[in-house]
């Protein structure tokens, strides 16, 4: 995510090392280089105009106090301007209405309109414990009728039936009865998607809120589109009084324009971000740390939160006592280890949001590659008896070559997951042994900032 703006900023930013102070001279190459890079990200030109203004008056003279370099205070104003750009603060989601709060869904076709509503139904009821109903009022594409169905399913809420032969407000009417009788809390409406804005769209949905008098009316746009999601955000906004937007595909968007500019170009904030296809893969969108994010500074709040979200509180409990009982870590619990980190996301999500040099290693890891070799991982351990997966060192060439066979890979892979496997064991030794939380902290000290 926002790969290329990372790098582009992080080294224009580095130009002015060395000075004592900031001054009109030293900052203007930086500035430029600032300025190329927000373009290339495909920012729009008033914001870029705008931003580089604002740093360039808050910057010059400022005078570097204490222990800070000339770097290191532009980098602050950087990123104080950056949060500026993109809102100060998450707006959360207002739900507060007479139930059933209604949710409008608006967008192209292709944005992952439906899809996100199956995201957002999902976090609702995982973090309000909202009582939900979706319905579609896509009466173009059938596809998404059913699509949404499967995603209600999936997710556990309720689904309002509808069909292609209905019209949009006839649907809409029922759902809305159905929903007030039957006391739910959030109903979501998802409307048709048309490959450009066209008049028809606009009347049509124009009637749908309406009748609705939604609390929450949602554009969804995808990211990767740029400047373009930015100029039909401001479109559709022109036409619908929308209360927000949510960029989705974020995941896939190396550059970031649209994320710095839609704030700015239509006045309405972004309340979450799509990233990736899983139905978790939807996050409240916080402008500071998707500035930490862009500065190489990582996004550690949102880590933590993948991690609370991820873990079985029980079965780390449960972890915690069979380590602190000297009963050992086996590969049993290696296993489950990955299977948690698949539910946070694989391993490039967790990597992306640390700070430093850490985070540069997602660069490195391919997603798709590092989900293979997860999946190779669990194939290896289900090869092997229960009896070997807790007394690991009971696995001698032959029995390396039963389980490489059985999970379809080479004896070479099988110990090199047994070398993986042990260097996680001395570090859960470490975490069990008295005082090994200190020492682990030391070992990583000079790995991330601040410690």
């Amino acid at each position: 995510m926002l790969d290329n703006l990372t790098s582009r900023l992080t080294s224009a930013l580095k130009t002015i090392r060395g000075q004592a102070r900031i001054s009109e001279t030293n900052i203007q190459d930086a500035l430029r280089e600032v300025r190329l890079a927000l373009l290339e990200a495909d920012v729009a030109l008033p914001v870029v105009k705008t931003f580089i203004a604002q740093v360039k008056e808050r910057a010059l003279g400022q005078e570097v106090m204490g222990s800070l370099t000339p770097g290191q205070a532009l980098i602050g104003i950087v990123n104080d301007e950056l949060v500026r750009l993109m809102g100060d603060k998450n707006d959360a989601l207002n739900l507060a209405a007479v139930p059933p709060a209604i949710v409008l869904m608006a967008g192209l076709q292709g944005a992952g309109k439906t899809t996100t509503v199956g995201k957002l139904s999902k976090l609702l009821k995982e973090t309000q414990k909202k009582k939900i109903l979706v319905v579609s009022a896509d009466v173009y594409r059938p596809a998404a009728i059913e699509q949404l169905k499967t995603l209600a399913e999936q997710v556990g809420v309720e689904f309002f039936p509808s069909s292609p032969d209905q019209k949009p407000l006839d649907i809409a009417a029922a759902a809305l009865d159905h929903a007030k009788r039957h006391l739910f809390d959030v109903l979501m409406v998802d409307t048709a998607g048309r490959l450009a804005i066209d008049e028809a769209m606009m009347a049509e949905i124009k009637a749908l809120h309406a009748f609705l008098n939604p609390i929450e009316t949602l554009f969804v746009v995808d990211a990767m589109q740029g400047q373009d999601a930015v100029n039909t955000a401001k479109a559709f906004n022109e036409t619908l009084p929308l209360t927000g937007v949510i960029l989705t595909k974020m995941d896939g968007d190396s550059r970031g324009g649209a994320a710095l500019s839609v704030r700015h170009i239509t006045g309405k904030p972004i309340k979450f971000i799509g990233v990736g296809e899983k139905l978790t893969g939807l996050e409240p969108f916080h402008p500071d740390r998707l500035a930490s994010r862009i500065l190489g500074m990582g996004d550690v709040l949102s880590l933590i939160e993948d991690v609370q979200k991820g873990i079985d509180e029980k079965e780390a409990q449960a972890m915690a006592k069979k380590l602190k009982s000297g009963k050992g870590f086996d590969l049993e619990d290696f296993k489950a280890q990955m299977q948690q980190m698949k539910k946070m996301g694989g391993m490039t999500s967790l990597l992306e949001k640390m700070p430093g040099e850490i985070g540069q290693l997602a660069k490195g890891v391919q997603g798709a590659e590092a989900e293979k070799s997860m999946r190779r991982i669990e194939g290896i351990i289900n090869a092997m008896t229960m009896e070997e997966r807790r007394k690991p060192e009971l696995l001698k060439a032959s029995r390396k070559r039963r389980i490489a066979t059985g999970s379809g890979v080479s004896v070479q892979e099988v110990n090199r997951l047994l070398k993986q496997f042990e260097q996680t064991q001395k570090m859960m030794k470490q975490f069990s042994s008295k005082g090994g939380m200190m020492k682990l902290m030391k070992g990583m000290k000079g790995m991330m900032p601040g410690m």
